[in-house]
């Protein structure tokens, strides 16, 4: 796997990659730049933002981070590639969720086909939707990498608010790592872990496979640039410890939940 950004392509092979999400919808420039601010401060990867030409020069302005932008529009992705975005991410689904819209292996493989076909060689991370059975997804991920995808991503379902209840938590964090489990063992290209993910899994999450999480639900709860660049920085503290000293019994109830799953796959 080689990535253009060479300080990126690093923190893929190194396993810490923290990519932050400031929304696929979201062009509230005024929450993106407190969020890209943060992210700089917190020396966060990359970011993750909507496909919109106007965000991508206004983050392009100031921030030093590598830009991903997220869309399933071949032409808005083409825009902003020539707007300065130096990823792109074929995912965030939810807008086809929300519709009861469940995209195919063979569209999303068109897709794939339709977008590198427009962009020649520019880094490109696909999602693997989580409604497919693993077998599929497996299968998916393969020839994705075969078509020279160079990151795959995880997702379960979760909504754009953050849980209440820890049994909703856990149904999506489960799906995402399950397939981050299984699909990693299966392709050479690195795996982020996303869709709810908290600083309390994130170490779950690189045992399980993945090269990095995204965050995004988790950091809209902050209001501000130093709340936002702590909870970040925790984060990275905890990606490489099992003592973190957070709520204990979730954590358990969570792998529970997980080995549980693993069990009848």
């Amino acid at each position: 796997m080689n990535l253009s950004n060479i300080k990126l392509h690093n923190s893929f092979q190194s396993k810490n990659v923290i990519k932050v999400i400031t929304g696929i919808q979201n062009t509230n420039i005024y929450q993106i730049a407190q969020i890209a601010k943060a992210a700089s401060l917190a020396n966060a990867s990359y970011l993750d933002v909507s496909a919109n030409t106007k965000v991508v020069r206004f983050l392009k302005s100031f921030s030093s981070l590598p830009l991903c932008i997220s869309s399933i529009d071949p032409i808005d992705i083409y825009n902003c590639i020539l707007a300065g975005a130096d990823l792109i991410e074929v995912g965030n689904y939810d807008t086809f969720y929300d519709k009861g819209i469940y995209i195919t292996s063979d569209q999303l493989i068109e897709l794939v086909k339709e977008i590198k076909y427009l962009v020649g060689d520019v880094d490109l991370c696909v999602t693997i939707p989580y409604h497919f059975n693993l077998n599929e997804q497996i299968r998916l991920a393969q020839f994705l990498e075969y078509l020279g995808v160079n990151i795959l991503q995880t997702e379960g379902l979760f909504t754009n608010n953050l849980p209440k209840k820890l049994s909703e938590l856990t149904n999506s964090l489960s799906s995402s790592l399950l397939s981050t489990y299984f699909v990693s063992k299966y392709v050479n290209i690195p795996v982020i872990t996303s869709s709810g993910m908290t600083s309390m899994f994130a170490s779950t999450a690189i045992n399980f496979g993945a090269s990095g999480i995204g965050l995004g639900s988790a950091i809209k709860n902050n209001c501000n640039i130093i709340d936002i660049t702590n909870y970040i920085n925790e984060v990275k503290s905890c990606m490489f410890t099992n003592n973190v000293n957070l709520c204990q019994d979730e954590n358990y109830f969570f792998m529970q939940n997980i080995q549980e799953q693993m069990l009848v796959v």
